[in-house]
């Protein structure tokens, strides 16, 4: 199981509660998707995460930014990821990055917005910000995949609630 977050903007710890706590515990990898704003953020997700995949955000200082790249490509359990904080021109520029990278999925953030977008062959995930909403629902994803070998998806809110469920297509 992959669990996905982005948008920490903590001064202190990972702020992970409850089953958003549980999800990055018992994961066998993490996502993050940029803006932890500091290295002690950063340190504490490594702390967690034994098998972390983090890029840099726009709200990450100079200590983040040089221990991360700004893009990265996880290929796990037969699904390549491509990860990003955000690209210029919104889903259609996000699709084009997955497309132009043959991933299955781009994982990104920067919106704070908890959102799933299938972009004709790639799959537009965004976990949204589990400790910042800004007006949105907080929010974080796994991906899992199931007994019948399909990749499936969930966004939930810290708590747990879940706010959409997916699946990836097969190609």
């Amino acid at each position: 199981m992959l669990a996905i977050f982005s948008d920490t903007h903590s001064t202190g710890g990972h702020n992970l509660e409850g089953a958003a706590l549980e999800a990055a515990r018992e994961a066998d990898a993490v996502i993050h998707a940029g803006d932890f704003t500091n290295v002690g953020v950063l340190e504490a997700f490594r702390s967690l995460c034994p098998v972390f995949y983090p890029v840099h955000g726009n709200a990450d200082d100079a200590t983040v930014t040089e221990q991360l790249p700004p893009v990265r490509i996880v290929d796990c359990e037969g699904i390549r990821i491509a990860v990003t904080h955000r690209r210029d021109g919104g889903d259609v520029g996000l699709a084009m990055f997955g497309r132009s990278r043959e991933a299955d999925v781009v994982v990104s953030g920067h919106t704070h917005r908890p959102s799933v977008v299938d972009a004709e062959g790639v799959l537009l995930l965004n976990p949204g910000s589990h400790a910042q909403p800004r007006g949105n629902r907080p929010g974080f994803a796994t991906l899992e995949r199931d007994e019948d070998e399909t990749v499936r998806g969930e966004l939930r809110e810290p708590d747990g609630t879940l706010l959409e469920s997916f699946a990836l297509e097969s190609e």
